[in-house]
């Protein structure tokens, strides 16, 4: 195809036209590719993981409808939060093949429910304030097909949470 428009632009002009063309059709494939490559779907893979998970570790997990899996080890008894809330919580994240990503002090750490991956927006709100427990988080409802440090992409995260206040 390149061949047949050096002969079709045989003038400087009309060279320089096909080299743009070119060149915009090269960065157009490479940004199709990565956009492509970005929209990959983990959801069978994270479920069969999760269910995986669950069953190794003979755990006993609820299961909504985005596909979060959640085990309420005790419930609390003081508020409750909502996905817009702000909360102060202590917990750890790994995989479920091992590997601590991220952990808290027992103090906890506080932020919006609103700032944070969709996992904790839905999750946390199960628990009431001193309850515990344990999110299974597919990568849709974390960080996607995006590559974050120390966590891949397409990663399921669990985490074992405590909600130590909602503020």
């Amino acid at each position: 195809l390149a061949f047949y428009y050096l002969c079709v632009f045989k003038n400087k002009k009309n060279m320089k036209h096909l080299f743009s063309a070119l060149l915009a059709m090269t960065l157009f494939i490479s940004c199709s590719d990565k956009e492509e490559n970005s929209q990959t779907d983990y959801t069978a893979q994270n479920e069969k993981e999760i269910t995986d998970y669950i069953a190794k570790n003979n755990l006993t997990a609820q299961r909504s409808d985005s596909g979060l899996y959640y085990i309420i080890n005790e419930p609390g008894t003081g508020k409750q939060p909502t996905a817009s809330s702000n909360v102060t919580v202590a917990y750890k994240g790994y995989f479920p093949k091992g590997g601590i990503f991220d952990e808290s002090g027992s103090k906890g750490i506080s932020f919006g429910l609103n700032q944070v991956i969709k996992g904790w927006t839905e999750g946390i709100p199960y628990f009431k304030t001193g309850g515990s427990g344990i999110l299974l988080i597919p990568a849709h409802l974390g960080y996607g097909s995006t590559d974050k440090p120390g966590i891949p992409a397409g990663s399921v995260l669990i985490f074992e949470v405590k909600l130590i206040s909602v503020n």
